[in-house]
């Protein structure tokens, strides 16, 4: 086994030790090996990572982290071409969320929403992946006849 230093503020180390007690996990360091075992099974496999999507990033950031807010404009902007839409909410004097509305290759969409979450000042952050089809496949699909009408 090896010994790693973590760095928790108050909050997450409150809700860590709530899920340690509801989980019945002897310490702490039971506890965060469950979360990692969890979130490695969330893991993207490796064989779809070409395959084409639209993606849901939603995050939670403290706007007054330094240069946080600069920084994440900045990298949408240099993302510009995977950007469909995104909404911004200010949920209180320091906090802001943020949905982005993201499209292009499952494994470029992943790394992006990976580098937004890791920035120092994000205290939430999840992606959601919907599998896209290609789009000829997609055209050939809506022009296809089926049994039932349109109103």
């Amino acid at each position: 086994m090896q010994r790693v230093t973590v760095t928790i503020d108050d909050e997450l180390m409150d809700a860590l030790d709530g899920y340690m007690e509801a989980g019945g996990h002897q310490n702490r360091s039971e506890a965060v090996r469950d979360l990692v075992r969890a979130g490695l099974l969330k893991q993207p496999k490796a064989d779809d990572g070409a395959r084409a999507c639209v993606a849901a990033l939603v995050y939670v950031y403290d706007h007054e982290t330094r240069q946080l807010s600069k920084k994440l404009v900045h990298d949408h902007h240099t993302h510009a071409d995977m950007s469909i839409a995104t909404l911004h909410v200010h949920l209180d004097e320091a906090s802001c969320l943020e949905v982005s509305l993201l499209k292009g290759q499952k494994s470029e969409v992943e790394h992006f929403a990976s580098h937004l979450i890791g920035e120092r000042g994000v205290r939430y952050g999840q992606l959601v992946v919907v599998p896209a089809e290609d789009e000829d496949a997609g055209k050939e699909r809506r022009h296809a006849a089926h049994a039932h009408a349109h109103p």
